[in-house]
């Protein structure tokens, strides 16, 4: 997990769904709020001005959850080499134990910005991430 961005989240109210813990469609919100916020603090400023990047696949394994107020930590890695213009990212979010009770893996497509095109994601972009 070399090259692991960290962010910590806190179950708010909207978040919590009718079984009283986060809603399914807010982790997902949270891999994606973890994989921007991990390229925009690490990218170059014309990378960045250059490529945008979009989800092409989630998969999410539930192995727990929390309930409003409790807060996870988040950490996020680019895992292997890049195959075209898609790259694997791995997130996992821990309790306060200190246990992963959610674990993603998404394959994000790089675009050129100006086109909307996909683009080969080419090695200077994904250096400064530390490959896992």
């Amino acid at each position: 997990m070399s090259g692991a961005f960290c962010l910590t989240f806190t179950a708010r109210p909207e978040h919590i769904d009718v079984m009283g813990h986060v809603n399914n469609a807010v982790w997902v919100q949270w891999v994606q709020d973890i994989a921007t916020a991990h390229w925009d603090a690490v990218a170059t400023p014309e990378h960045v001005a250059t490529y945008v990047w979009l989800v092409t696949r989630h998969e999410i394994d539930y192995r727990g959850n929390v309930a409003q107020g409790e807060q996870v930590s988040g950490a996020t890695w680019v895992e292997g080499e890049p195959r075209g213009a898609t790259s694997v990212r791995r997130v996992d979010f821990r309790n306060d134990a200190g246990k992963v009770i959610v674990s993603a893996a998404t394959t994000w497509a790089m675009l050129d910005r100006a086109t909307g095109r996909p683009v080969r994601v080419r090695p200077e972009v994904v250096a400064p991430f530390g490959l896992g």
